[in-house]
């Protein structure tokens, strides 16, 4: 980041997006979620690849960073309306605190004993066991969400690891002020309190939460005189920003401050911020990519001694131990649905940004201690989870994708919209209505329509190949005129078919030709060169035939 600063900050940006999007799309055709294709790719660059990212480079981009964390959180936040904490408060915490308290005591005990048998020193290993259980119990909330909106999950249990991610910040950090402490003390024979460090922790999160439900308020009274979607998009994007960075200048949660923004506006006005939720989401996208490849960038896994990938396996295999088994029996004691017990465990592997910024302050603080002559108490911390977390990360979003898969919840999220780009005129075209031939006689015609609940028939030549459409409109005029009827034809009264309809059009682009044209009812052809007529499309029918599949893909199987 030489020379011209803007120019660089550029090119990193682009390098970040475009090689993203690579990578997810080869890591999508391995039928793994696509996080995983953005973390390998700034692996991949960053100093454990090639070396085009450097650790100033990134640091440079810290604020993009915090924008990405501080829109993820208010996403997350949007989530959770109070009728979900209402129905299912119970469970949330019980999981919370088995899952994270688990991890805590598994990784704790079983860090404590490898480091004991390098540093053979109970001081320094307690030390060490207490500040990597504390680490251990965060999740990454921003992979594991990616995850279920790339597969559009929804259900029990992907509600459940929307608000389990979210409020697992705040356990994680508890545990962490406690675990410092007493690491401190351990190290240092007293000189800090822990109800001091607990007091100093709480006083964050809270000032995290007020912080949040004040901007949230604030933007919501402002929303009220903004009724335009681009104006409430930029007041919005303001709005968060400030709360970011007054975050970040107090040292507060960033994920915490911004989530509360989210559920005030979700509480308060849920049907005005569902589209502004919606918009946020669908400009979001490279700033994600961006961030994803930087967390992959800033892994340095080089300078390990041997020693400290036991300690790597032995975190990594705890920690997952501790969040499925705690996930498990939390889920099992607050008697939630089958698949929150069985499959919760395994959506909470990840670990990103919160475990990698407590590691580097543990670290700083812990920095003096000499594990052996050559790695000190903060340089193993910071290696470890380091590495863990490169780990994790390329497991978690696999696990979590499974998880839902299980669940029977991927691609249950979706809008009478999304069923209709996929689905085909043919597959709701009405292949049952008879088509007329230019020379059926009028009497026959009428008859016809009496006889049957349609509107519009299709009329075709001798080769049967169609020639125009006949409507009740048609007919209106002739109704009182009954003796037409016995000398009249289809072909004098019809209408020529301008418009048809292909059957391999999608459903939206149909419905978009029908509406141009006025018309709820249109011929379909099998395909422009043989102009053979495959049936009629009828708009009320269709519908029905959208509704049932958005039914049927809501439904677990």
């Amino acid at each position: 980041m030489h020379g011209n600063i803007e120019l660089g900050v550029l090119a990193i940006l682009g390098i970040c997006i475009a090689g993203g999007v690579i990578g997810a799309f080869i890591f999508q055709k391995l039928n793994m979620p696509q996080v995983v294709g953005y973390i390998v790719v700034g692996v991949l660059i960053g100093d454990t690849g090639f070396g085009l990212l450097h650790p100033a480079d990134i640091q440079a981009l810290s604020p993009f960073n915090n924008f990405a964390l501080g829109l993820i959180g208010f996403l997350v936040g949007g989530e959770l309306s109070g009728s979900i904490f209402k129905k299912y408060g119970k469970q949330f915490t019980l999981i919370l605190l088995g899952e994270g308290l688990a991890a805590f005591f598994l990784v704790g005990i079983f860090s404590t004993l490898i480091v004991y048998f390098v540093c053979h020193s109970w001081v320094t290993a307690i030390a060490a066991g207490v500040v990597f259980g504390a680490i251990a119990s965060a999740t990454d909330p921003a992979s594991t969400i990616d995850v279920l909106w790339e597969y559009r999950s929804a259900g029990v249990l992907t509600t459940a690891i929307v608000a389990i991610v979210a409020l697992d910040d705040a356990l994680a950090m508890t545990l962490y002020g406690l675990g410092t402490s007493v690491a401190t003390i351990l190290v240092q024979g007293g000189g800090h309190s822990v109800g001091a460090t607990l007091m100093h922790t709480a006083i964050e999160l809270l000032g995290a939460i007020v912080l949040g439900v004040a901007t949230g308020f604030t933007l919501d009274a402002m929303m009220k005189y903004l009724p335009q979607n681009e104006k409430r998009l930029g007041m919005s994007i303001g709005a968060l920003m400030i709360c970011i960075g007054l975050s970040v200048a107090f040292n507060m949660d960033v994920i915490l401050a911004t989530m509360a923004v989210g559920i005030v506006l979700i509480n308060r006005a849920p049907n005005r911020s569902k589209k502004l939720f919606q918009t946020v989401r669908s400009f979001a996208t490279p700033l994600y990519i961006v961030f994803f490849v930087l967390v992959g960038a800033r892994l340095s896994l080089g300078n390990m001694p041997a020693w400290i990938w036991l300690l790597v396996a032995s975190y990594v295999f705890f920690r997952s131990l501790g969040k499925y088994v705690g996930a498990y029996y939390g889920g099992k004691w607050s008697k939630a649905e089958k698949p929150v017990q069985n499959y919760m465990g395994m959506a909470l592997f990840a670990q990103g940004g919160v475990a990698v910024g407590l590691s580097i302050v543990a670290s700083h603080n812990l920095q003096h201690i000499q594990v052996t002559d050559e790695v000190s108490l903060g340089d193993m911390i910071i290696f470890t989870v380091t590495a863990t977390t490169l780990c994790v990360q390329l497991i978690g979003p696999a696990f979590a994708k499974l998880a839902v898969k299980k669940a029977g919840e991927i691609g249950r999220n979706v809008t009478e919209e999304d069923v209709m780009a996929e689905m085909k005129v043919c597959d709701v075209v009405d292949k049952g209505i008879v088509p007329l031939l230019e020379g059926t006689p009028l009497e026959t015609v009428v008859q016809h329509f009496a006889d049957q609940d349609t509107f519009v028939y299709p009329v075709v030549s001798n080769e049967g190949k169609i020639i125009g459409v006949l409507t009740f409109e048609n007919l209106k005029e002739l109704l009182t005129e009954r003796d037409t009827w016995q000398w009249l034809v289809v072909g004098d009264v019809m209408q020529p078919a301008r418009h048809k309809l292909v059957s391999g059009m999608s459903l939206t682009e149909a419905f978009k030709e029908m509406g141009n044209n006025q018309v709820e009812s249109m011929p379909v052809i099998e395909n422009k060169e043989s102009g053979k007529l495959l049936g009629v499309l009828d708009i009320r029918a269709a519908r029905r035939g959208v509704n049932a599949e958005l039914v049927k893909r809501r439904t677990v199987a």
